[in-house]
């Protein structure tokens, strides 16, 4: 079988952490002995100010086709906020129908984590967000906007089918890891009473019924902010909604080590899912040659296990490790070594 990977390079320092993923992905496919296809899409903010054009529904169809997309950054310090997040990002997300949101928060050795007293052995979970629904559903709307009596609605959209199957992949993801076999459910259940109502019941229900091997907690998202730093070993497996999720994963990129190595995947279990590094355009590293592309490099760690490459993943990370350990630093500039050198030395490690 030959994968065919779509490429969006994106904005900023996309391009470059891209680049270095596919050394790394041209080293481990030649190890393990399997062929790839690229192609490259250009959904980018210069594209948009030259032409106007985001992703359209004619590219949507298309990158059905392909097992996975590689993701590299999108932002443009030229383009109004929102455009290229509702454009490309929540376009491509919602039109392949992309509904789990995958984050690692796993802390390597050598790493610096601002957690005191917490090493790799406490701070190694994973949150699934729900990633289609929720707030970013872009329900609501504006009445008398401009006048003093401006009324701005943003409605929370929660399915049971898009809450049920969120949670199944959650219960399952749990069920594979195969660590403490606990689900934490992260909601604010004793405020917003109408959509947690429904994420707790119908977490309870699958879960008695359906796993019942996996142990089922529940937390607060004010509370789970503060665990994350007093008690990240607490957390195996999280499962929460589109909002809080976006939030709770960037303090998890932070006690990992910054958003130099936090990586993420927007999956469709039965479709086309797409991989991406957690920072960024980093529009002011454009260039230079000193963006730290191990998160990108991570990311496409987690798009070879979702197209069933393993082993090819498990050698990825294990590269990773091996090039932390001579890091000084994840951020940008104080690597010890250029952009390039880093994939040279992952690609090297493989």
């Amino acid at each position: 079988m030959v994968y065919k990977i779509a490429v969006i390079g994106g904005d900023g320092t996309g391009p470059e952490v891209v680049a270095e993923g596919l050394k790394v992905l041209k080293a481990v496919a030649k190890k393990h002995n399997f062929e790839y296809q690229l192609e490259m899409f250009d959904f980018s903010g210069k594209r948009y100010l030259k032409t106007g054009e985001l992703v359209t529904e004619k590219d949507i169809e298309k990158l059905w086709q392909y097992e996975a997309i590689y993701l590299g950054a999108v932002g443009d310090p030229e383009v109004k906020p929102g455009i290229l997040e509702h454009g490309v990002l929540l376009k491509l997300r919602f039109g392949l129908d992309q509904y789990i949101n995958l984050r690692p928060v796993k802390l390597y050795p050598n790493v610096w984590t601002p957690v005191k007293d917490k090493g790799p052995e406490e701070i190694d979970f994973v949150v699934v967000r729900e990633n289609t629904e929720g707030l970013y559903a872009s329900t609501g709307g504006f009445l008398r906007k401009g006048t003093p009596d401006e009324i701005a609605t943003q409605v929370s959209v929660n399915t049971r089918k898009g809450v049920e199957r969120c949670l199944r992949y959650a219960f399952q993801y749990c069920q594979k890891r195969n660590k403490r076999k606990q689900l934490t459910l992260v909601g604010k259940t004793n405020v917003l009473t109408y959509a947690f109502d429904l994420w707790e019941r119908v977490f309870h229900e699958i879960g008695a019924q359906d796993y019942a091997d996996v142990k089922r907690e529940y937390a607060h998202v004010d509370a789970t902010c503060m665990w994350f730093l007093k008690n990240p070993e607490w957390f195996d497996v999280i499962v929460t909604d589109n909002m809080f999720g976006d939030i709770i994963t960037d303090l998890g990129a932070m006690i990992q080590g910054g958003m130099g190595i936090a990586a993420g995947g927007n999956i469709n279990p039965e479709g086309v899912s797409m991989f991406e590094p957690i920072g960024g355009s980093a529009p002011k590293y454009t260039g230079k040659n000193v963006i730290n592309p191990l998160a990108a490099i991570g990311a496409m760690q987690l798009l070879l296990d979702e197209i069933g490459e393993g082993k090819a993943a498990a050698d990825v990370e294990k590269a990773i490790i091996k090039t932390v350990a001579n890091m000084p630093s994840m951020a940008a500039g104080k690597m010890g070594m250029s952009t390039t050198e880093v994939g040279d030395c992952v690609a090297a490690s493989v």
